[in-house]
């Protein structure tokens, strides 16, 4: 789920035009646009505190037995109601493993690159404080 919810509406378009099509789906609930808090703690590993609210949409599909959910975040309805309905139709045995090559898979190994080459950028400007103070 946290692959779909991560990947846009575009991106999920995009992937199932390759993938067998989905069966029809009945919306059970929503999409609904709320605001969801956001957690954090202090040094990581502290005491929790309320950090501040996100919006997010979430959505409830049925597609035959399978009951697919999904919550995004931002407020694309769009989107959650697509990831809703791929949820559900992974749980189906015969379009499991298409929608696995042909939408997860991509989609996991689009945003595994992407958020290496964010640690890639990031360790660029890493400071080593401990070799500034034997340069001294």
């Amino acid at each position: 789920m946290s692959i779909l919810a991560r990947a846009s509406a575009d991106a999920l378009r995009e992937h199932l035009a390759d993938a067998p099509p989905l069966p029809a789906h009945t919306r059970l609930k929503g999409p609904d646009t709320g605001l969801v808090m956001l957690r954090g703690r202090a040094g990581g590993d502290g005491t929790p505190f309320n950090l501040m609210e996100a919006t997010a949409t979430r959505c409830t599909v049925s597609m035959g037995q399978a009951m697919g959910h999904a919550t995004v975040l931002g407020r694309d309805a769009a989107q959650a109601e697509l990831a809703a309905a791929i949820d559900a139709a992974l749980q189906l045995p015969d379009l499991r493993a298409p929608l696995l090559a042909a939408v997860i898979e991509p989609l996991a190994a689009a945003q595994d690159a992407a958020r290496a080459e964010t640690a890639r950028k990031a360790e660029a400007t890493r400071v080593n404080f401990f070799t500034m103070v034997a340069m001294r």
